[in-house]
């Protein structure tokens, strides 16, 4: 739930500046032998036939997918996308407005629900799953359980989100485990804050809903027995991001109420730090650090919560907003999830640079959202205005934790590529995909739909256009069509989007079996600028490897004009890989259909090369 825009400049009239958190650090070494690909879905979504797209409309009027709908043949068809990670986004149950009393849900107010199939990240109960995604929703657990067995039994990690920093309003957990209580169930309510209260409180006030801008009013102005303009919350909470007001704006997270961890008004803290230099530590001395304090009530609820999941065969947790909770909490929730089961993936969202590495290292997540530098500078290029040479300066300045930056060019908080307000069109995404997945040894992420190239031009009703709904029940058109009618073969897709398909079929599988993906890089970018005719700030170049596989990758970013040149290796990376002087045969790792020849003279190596509009080569060389 990208709701904070921080934005860095490092590029100014195609001249590269350097950040200030940028390193020279050496990258670390990794023992893994392959990359993570997660295909991040939106469960609700994924599996809906209905093409109505009614704007507001109810799950009668548009449809819902369901668990069951991940069927062998559609997790298989995923599985051979070149996936390892499925991220089941929108399983927690969350705030949404249907009627479940038959099933003992108390039903929400949309006055204070986004949309009316509800924000998955105004999370109503934290030990349920979704009562949408069952087909029998008082047998939602056990659906979701077989869920997770399908997608192990496919050969796929399961992951699932975690929203530590706020809930929904109205909280209220069903199955609580033995000696769970919920949210706010024991919290002094008459002071603003405790160090054990969950939530912040005004005290001496009542809520008040927002007053409604933009033409907006809930349920898009259908009457509705609950909506009447009044939530009873006395006294009001904090909102979710940090609103101090009983009727926050319409543009505050209205929906959810603040967790407190522990941190005063003031900004001053009420639980122990670590010590200096224990961002060099692992996971087990950050247990241990733990083991013997008193924490506050909401860290040990959260603690609760993900190793519940983790007991019900969940593989992994993707952290809403993870830097609006404190570094220590995670230390401590990520060294009892890491001493539970050490191979979970955390993936954490975090957007301010400054912040990355108290959150890798103090933190213990495994991966952060690459959105600030990777994303929004591929996504200027993307655009037309900015210039490959920035691409290689935010490598230079991740070096240290690369491998900790999980890359993307979708998902459902970023607008869809080929929406009108991104490039309108899904081919341009394709240099854009090669570099992104090829890199960095971090793992690579695609949101469900992209593969196709599926614009988000629905008018969902709370959602709007150019991001495909997370509040409303919708059809998703380009998706429908790979599924066809839940046949899940690309039946109904056109020869350009099956195409589409294929490329990132090719490359994502490329990736998960490269061992020089997980190995080393070098840029050959600048050295190529300098050096070779016809060389162009639209175009990108570096190379990786290991012991036994050398790879040269090009890319095109240019949507209109070919390049003819002849690309040079240096002479530092010919000796690296021990290329002795004469040629060597170049195959085309995705598609096969190319060969070239590298011919090293002096020590350096050259190949001539032509790129056509947006083509990308990545080559192996044959020794």
């Amino acid at each position: 739930m990208k709701r904070i825009l921080l934005s860095i400049s490092c590029l100014v009239l195609g001249v590269v500046l350097s950040c200030q958190h940028k390193t020279d650090k050496k990258p670390e070494v990794y023992t893994m032998k392959k990359k993570t690909v997660v295909y991040q879905v939106f469960t609700r979504l994924f599996g809906n036939t209905n093409t109505t797209n009614k704007p507001w409309g109810t799950i009668e009027d548009n449809g819902v997918g369901k668990f069951a709908d991940f069927n062998e043949k559609a997790l298989q068809e995923i599985k051979d996308l070149g996936v390892t990670h499925v991220w089941y986004t929108g399983v927690p149950h969350h705030a949404l407005i249907n009627d479940y009393t038959a099933h003992g849900i108390s039903n929400d107010d949309p006055d204070v629900v986004k949309g009316r199939a509800g924000s998955p990240y105004a999370v109503k109960d934290y030990y349920n799953v979704n009562p949408d995604l069952a087909l029998d929703p008082s047998n939602r657990l056990e659906e979701f359980k077989a869920l997770i067995n399908r997608t192990h039994a496919a050969g796929m990690k399961v992951v699932i989100d975690i929203v530590p920093n706020h809930v929904a309003r109205n909280y209220h957990g069903l199955t609580n485990p033995e000696g769970v209580s919920d949210f706010g169930a024991n919290d002094n309510n008459s002071v603003e804050y405790d160090v054990n209260n969950n939530f912040y409180y005004i005290p001496n006030s009542e809520f008040e809903v927002p007053e409604w801008q933009n033409e907006y009013v809930p349920l898009g102005g259908e009457e509705h027995k609950i909506s009447n303009g009044k939530f009873n919350e006395v006294p009001a909470k904090w909102t979710g991001n940090g609103s101090r007001l009983a009727q926050p704006h319409f543009n505050d997270w209205y929906e959810t109420v603040k967790v407190n961890y522990g941190v005063r008004p003031d900004g001053t803290k009420d639980f122990d730090l670590l010590p200096e230099g224990f961002d060099k530590e692992d996971y087990k001395a950050h247990f241990s650090f733990w083991e013997e304090k008193t924490v506050p009530d909401s860290w040990t609820k959260f603690k609760d919560i993900a190793l519940y999941w983790l007991d019900f065969g969940v593989d992994g947790f993707r952290f809403d907003m993870a830097e609006m909770v404190p570094v220590e909490f995670w230390s401590y929730l990520n060294s009892n999830i890491k001493m539970k089961n050490p191979e979970t993936f955390l993936l954490a969202e975090v957007y301010n640079p400054n912040l990355y590495r108290d959150y890798i290292h103090k933190g213990k997540m495994d991966y952060l959202y690459d959105k600030v530098e990777l994303y929004d500078s591929i996504k200027h290029i993307m655009k037309g205005y900015g210039w490959t040479d920035h691409i290689p300066v935010v490598q230079k300045g991740m070096a240290d934790i690369e491998h900790h930056m999980l890359h993307f060019l979708e998902n459902h908080d970023e607008q869809r590529i080929a929406s009108t307000d991104f490039v309108g069109n899904p081919e341009l995404a394709k240099p854009a995909m090669v570099v992104s997945a090829t890199i960095s040894t971090s793992p690579t992420m695609i949101y469900f739909g992209q593969e196709v190239g599926e614009p988000g031009a629905e008018d969902a009703g709370f959602g709007k256009p150019t991001r495909t709904s997370i509040f409303d029940y919708i059809g998703v058109p380009h998706h429908q069509r790979w599924m066809n009618n839940k046949k899940f073969d690309g039946g109904q897709l056109s020869e350009d989007e099956k195409k589409l398909r294929d490329f990132y079929k090719r490359l994502l599988n490329f990736t998960i079996n490269s061992e020089a993906l997980m190995g080393r890089y070098q840029e050959i970018h600048f050295f190529n600028k300098e050096n070779t005719a016809n060389y162009d700030h639209r175009v990108l170049s570096f190379v990786r490897w290991s012991e036994n596989e050398k790879l040269v990758v090009i890319s095109n970013f240019d949507k209109t004009n070919s390049y003819t040149f002849d690309l040079k290796i240096p002479n530092n990376i010919i000796r690296e890989w021990k290329l002795q002087g004469g040629s060597y045969t170049l195959e085309e790792e995705l598609y096969k259909e190319y060969r070239g020849t590298l011919k090293i003279n002096d020590g350096q190596g050259s190949m001539v090369l032509e790129l056509q509009p947006l083509e990308s080569f990545i080559f192996r060389i044959l020794e």
